[in-house]
C-alpha cells in the first residue's frame, strides 16, 4: 500500500466527517494525508483550505482535480493508502444511503473504499470483518487486522453461510444439524491461522445462519468500522460491486470499508 491517504471534500457536511475520519486514520498509523477536490465549479482553493484546517495536522496536502469525478477518484486509488469518502455528497443521490459517487467508486477502486457515517456517538472498540476465505475477503482481513491493530480494538470476524432453499437438508433435522456443524467448522478454520499470526489482537468470530447483508449490519450496530471484500460472501459475479458490499454500504449504520485486491 502506498503511505497516503487521500480524502475527497466538496464542502457538504459529509465530506467534513470523511475529513475528520481520515485526519485520525492518518495520525493513528503514521500515514501522510492527501485532501482532493474535483472541480465541477469555481470555489476549490476555498473547499480545499478549509478541510486542511479542519484536518489540523502535518503532513497534509490538497490538490484541485478535473474531470468526472468518479474516473478521477479512482485514478487516485492505486498510489493510495486507501480512499475515504462520506455517505454522500460529491453527487450522490439524497435517497440513497451510501452516495452514487460512494458505490462507484468503491466498485472500481484499487484498494481500500471507506465510506464514512457523520461521526456517531461514542466508541466501541470494534472492527468488524466480513470474512468467507475468498481472496477478496483475504484483502478485507488484511485491512481489518491494521485496523484494530491502529485503534488498540477487538476485531470480530462474521463467517455467515445459508443454505440453498432446494436444499435436500432442509427436509431432514438431522442433516441439518450436521450441515450446520459442518459450516461452523470450516468457518473458524479459517478464522484460525489469523488469529495465530496476531497473538496481540482479541479475536471474536461468529457463525451465523443468516443473510451476510444482515449478520453484517446487525454486528455493525456495536462497531466503530466494518470491512468487506468488495465481492465473496454471497456477492454476485456479475456486479461490479458485490451485493453484500453494496447492501452492507447502504445499510450499515457504522462506516465502511470496502476492499478490493491489489493485483
Amino acid at each position: 500500500m502506498g503511505g497516503q491517504i487521500v480524502v475527497a471534500v466538496d464542502g457538504s457536511a459529509p465530506a467534513t466527517a470523511a475529513v475528520e475520519w481520515a485526519a485520525a486514520d492518518a495520525a493513528r498509523r503514521g500515514l501522510d494525508l492527501r485532501i482532493v477536490h474535483v472541480r465541477r465549479a469555481d470555489g476549490s482553493a476555498r473547499v480545499l483550505e478549509a478541510a486542511a484546517a479542519l484536518a489540523g495536522q502535518a503532513g497534509v496536502t490538497t490538490e484541485a482535480l478535473t474531470g468526472n469525478v468518479v474516473d478521477t477518484l479512482v485514478a487516485e486509488s492505486p498510489a493510495a493508502d486507501s480512499l475515504v469518502l462520506g455517505a454522500r455528497g460529491l453527487g450522490g443521490f439524497t435517497g440513497m444511503s451510501a452516495g452514487s459517487v460512494s458505490v462507484a467508486v468503491a466498485g472500481h477502486a484499487a484498494g481500500p473504499v471507506v465510506v464514512v457515517r457523520t461521526p456517531p456517538q461514542g466508541r466501541h472498540d470494534r472492527v468488524v470483518v466480513g470474512f468467507d476465505g475468498s481472496e477478496h475477503a483475504r484483502a478485507a482481513m488484511e485491512y481489518a487486522v491494521e485496523q484494530a491493530r491502529a485503534r488498540r480494538a477487538r476485531l470480530h470476524v462474521v463467517s455467515a453461510w445459508q443454505i440453498p432453499v432446494s436444499s435436500p437438508y432442509a427436509a431432514a433435522y438431522g442433516s441439518l444439524i450436521e450441515v450446520m456443524q459442518d459450516a461452523d467448522r470450516q468457518a473458524h478454520g479459517h478464522v484460525v491461522p489469523w488469529r495465530r499470526a496476531n497473538p496481540d489482537l482479541v479475536i471474536t468470530e461468529e457463525q451465523p445462519c443468516e443473510h451476510p447483508v444482515s449478520a453484517l449490519v446487525r454486528a455493525a450496530g456495536t462497531a466503530d468500522l466494518v470491512v468487506v471484500g468488495s465481492r465473496g460472501l454471497g456477492g454476485f459475479a456479475s456486479a461490479v460491486l458485490g451485493s453484500v458490499g453494496h447492501g452492507v454500504l447502504n445499510h450499515a449504520a457504522c462506516t465502511v470499508a470496502v476492499v478490493r485486491p491489489r493485483f
